[in-house]
């Protein structure tokens, strides 16, 4: 039998809520083998931050452990070694949606939109993020956020520019709506404190939401996910069960319904519970040294 085949066989009539835990982690590894659309590169390791420079060797490595599941990468920075990780994708035979992260450094923006621009035009990009919840955390305003979407649609021909948010920023927002070509949704009913009991419902309302704004342009769900520990925020737990059903859950709606997802993310990385709190080192499928968590 087929990897494929034994894919859709391990989802087939299947309900979850009712699997113990190793019942659950024996059908993650059919999923995971059947492979996915995409992952949100995690490219840190163990006391590294951004503002640190990543080595040749940690991406190369780090690709190499998420290649044989995924189609797709998507990358944040174009900056201090992350801009590596496509060209190093390319070689490996992995697509990639290149992103720009902006903020309200001017320095770093326009070092960023630099090396955004050349990977493109080296052929390393086959879709590029001009930014990541900018809006979101209010690093920049609306025109400002226009100015660089349209820098980097100037420069770049035939290849589709978008902008990443949470999906209601482009119901919000509707001419950056009108400047994306695709538009790139990050969608947590986790964040939203939703109970893992309704968390896949949650999310293809949030997913309708962005198709509705996008008005007949290209959706892609450019992050989501669940953590495997840590407080819970509202009535949304974390466990590593919850990251199991969430995780299957989510790749069994893409591939039924041909959802692009770019699951967030690849490995926990521990800087980031200085800006979420403890949840914030546990969203990845391989722990902090890079073993498969569930396993």
């Amino acid at each position: 039998m087929s990897v494929r085949n034994e894919y859709v066989m391990s989802l087939a009539g299947v309900n979850i809520s009712a699997m113990s835990y190793d019942e659950l982690v024996d059908l993650f590894k059919n999923v995971l083998k059947g492979g996915m659309h995409g992952l949100c590169i995690s490219p840190y390791t163990e006391g590294q931050k951004p503002g640190d420079q990543l080595s040749e060797e940690q991406v190369r490595r780090r690709l190499n452990i998420i290649r044989p599941y995924i189609k797709w990468v998507r990358t944040f920075s174009c900056t201090e070694g992350n801009e590596m990780i496509p060209v190093i994708a390319k070689e490996l035979g992995i697509k990639t949606l290149v992103g720009g992260w902006l903020g309200k450094d001017k320095d770093i923006n326009r070092r960023e939109i630099e090396g955004l621009v050349e990977l493109a035009h080296k052929g390393y990009a086959d879709i590029i993020a001009v930014g990541n919840e900018v809006l979101y955390r209010k690093d920049l305003s609306e025109e400002e956020l226009l100015f660089h979407i349209n820098q980097v649609k100037g420069s770049v021909k035939n290849i589709p520019v978008g902008y990443v948010d949470a999906y209601y920023e482009f119901e919000n927002c509707p001419a950056i709506t009108e400047a994306c070509d695709v538009i790139l949704a990050n969608c947590y009913p986790f964040w939203e404190g939703c109970s893992l009991e309704y968390s896949l419902l949650y999310m293809k309302d949030m997913y309708r939401r962005a198709v509705k704004a996008g008005n007949g342009k290209r959706v892609i769900i450019t992050e989501t996910g669940w953590p495997s520990t840590g407080k819970s925020f509202h009535g949304a737990q974390p466990s590593e069960q919850n990251a199991l059903k969430y995780f299957i859950d989510a790749q069994k709606w893409s591939r039924e319904d041909d959802i692009e997802i770019f699951y967030f993310s690849s490995f926990d990385e521990s800087w980031k519970t200085g800006t979420e709190g403890d949840v914030g080192a546990y969203w990845g499928l391989w722990d902090k040294d890079e073993q498969l968590k569930y396993w």
